[in-house]
C-alpha cells in the first residue's frame, strides 16, 4: 500500500506505510528523487567527507539522500539494501562491506528496476550502472615505489590487509605488482586487519613478533597504518620500521609531519568521489549515457609535500 501527501516533499516526511516516497508515484505530490545509500562505515574520516559532499550535491540537484552505515557487517548492509528495495527508492548507492556477497541483493534491486551505483568499493559479479572510485591500483603502486626508494630497493615488507573489500584488493594488487620490479624487496607476510585500528594494531603486533627483521608495513587505510604505528612505537621500532598508509586523513598527516614511523600516504579525494557519484546519478536520471567506471585520481603525501603545503 502506498500513500502520497499533497503539497509536501517526500524527503521531509516519515510515512508509516511501505514505499511512502519511492519511484513512480502519481498524483500531485511534490516529487523528489529518493536515493538510498548503504556505506561501509561512519567511523572513517574518508566516508564522513564523502557523505558530506554527497549531501551537498544531492541538495543542489533536489534529491532526498537516505544514508545508512553497515559498519563492516555484510548482513546489516544486505538488510539495508532490502529495505531500500521495499521502499522503491529511485536509485541505490552502495560501498560494499563484502564485494562478493552483495551481488545477489544488487541483482534483486536491478530486477525491480532500481539503478545501482557503487562508490569507493566495487561489487564483484554485480551489474551496476556505474562505479565511482579512486584509482586504487595506481595508489598501491605509488606506495610500493616510495618504499623502494626510501629503503634503497631492499627490504622486507608486511601488508595489513582487508581482503573482502574490492578497493583494497586493487590497492594490494597495485602494490604487489610495483614491488615486483625490485628483486630485493620482499613481501614476507600479509595479515587481515579489516580496516579497523584495533584489529590492525593486534595484527601488526603479531607481524612484528614473527618478523624481527621487518623493514616496512603497508597499511591499506589510515586506521590500519595508525594501528601499525602504535604497535611499532610500543615495540620501540619507530626508527627501524617504515610505515605507509592510504587516505591521508588529518591524524595520519599529523603523524607524517611530526616525522613518526608513518612516512607517506596515498591521498584520496573522497569529496570528489561523493560529488561525482551524485553527478553521475543525476546524469543517468536525465537520460544521459554514463560511463561504467568513473576513476578519481590519487596522489602521494610525505613530510616534504606536507611542509610545502604549509608554506605561505
Amino acid at each position: 500500500m502506498k500513500k502520497t501527501i499533497r503539497g509536501l516533499s517526500c524527503g521531509l516526511i516519515t510515512v508509516a506505510l511501505v514505499g511512502g516516497c519511492g519511484r513512480g508515484q502519481g498524483g500531485d505530490a511534490v516529487q523528489e528523487k529518493v536515493i538510498g545509500a548503504s556505506l561501509l562505515t561512519q567511523t572513517h574520516v574518508f566516508y564522513q567527507d564523502m557523505v558530506s559532499a554527497m549531501q551537498e550535491a544531492a541538495r543542489k540537484d533536489g534529491f532526498a539522500l537516505r544514508v545508512q552505515y553497515a559498519e563492516f557487517d555484510s548482513n546489516k548492509q544486505n538488510n539495508q539494501l532490502e529495505t531500500f528495495i521495499i521502499q522503491e527508492v529511485d536509485a541505490i548507492i552502495v560501498a560494499p562491506t563484502d564485494s562478493a556477497s552483495v551481488a545477489p541483493v544488487i541483482a534483486e534491486a536491478r530486477a525491480k528496476g532500481i539503478p545501482v551505483f557503487t562508490a569507493d568499493i566495487a561489487a564483484h559479479g554485480a551489474d551496476v550502472v556505474s562505479h565511482i572510485a579512486s584509482d586504487n591500483f595506481k595508489g598501491g603502486a605509488i606506495l610500493a615505489d616510495y618504499l623502494a626508494k626510501v629503503l634503497g630497493e631492499k627490504g622486507r615488507v608486511a601488508i595489513i590487509d582487508h581482503p573482502t573489500a574490492e578497493s583494497v584488493q586493487q590497492r594490494v594488487a597495485g602494490f604487489e605488482k610495483a614491488l615486483a620490479k625490485y628483486p630485493n624487496m620482499k613481501i614476507v607476510q600479509k595479515v587481515p586487519g579489516e580496516g579497523q585500528r584495533d584489529k590492525a594494531l593486534r595484527a601488526a603486533q603479531d607481524v612484528l613478533e614473527a618478523n624481527p627483521d621487518l623493514d616496512a608495513v603497508f597499511g591499506i587505510n589510515d586506521d590500519s597504518a595508525l594501528g601499525a604505528l602504535a604497535a611499532v612505537e610500543a615495540a620501540g621500532l619507530q626508527d627501524k620500521v617504515v610505515i605507509v598508509g592510504y587516505d591521508a586523513t588529518p591524524e595520519a598527516r599529523d603523524a607524517i609531519l611530526k616525522g613518526k614511523a608513518l612516512k607517506a600516504d596515498t591521498v584520496q579525494y573522497p569529496r570528489d568521489i561523493g560529488t561525482q557519484t551524485i553527478e553521475t546519478i543525476a546524469a543517468f536520471f536525465r537520460g544521459e549515457r554514463v560511463p561504467k567506471v568513473v576513476p578519481v585520481d590519487v596522489g602521494l603525501v610525505d613530510q616534504a609535500s606536507l611542509k610545502a603545503e604549509q608554506e605561505p
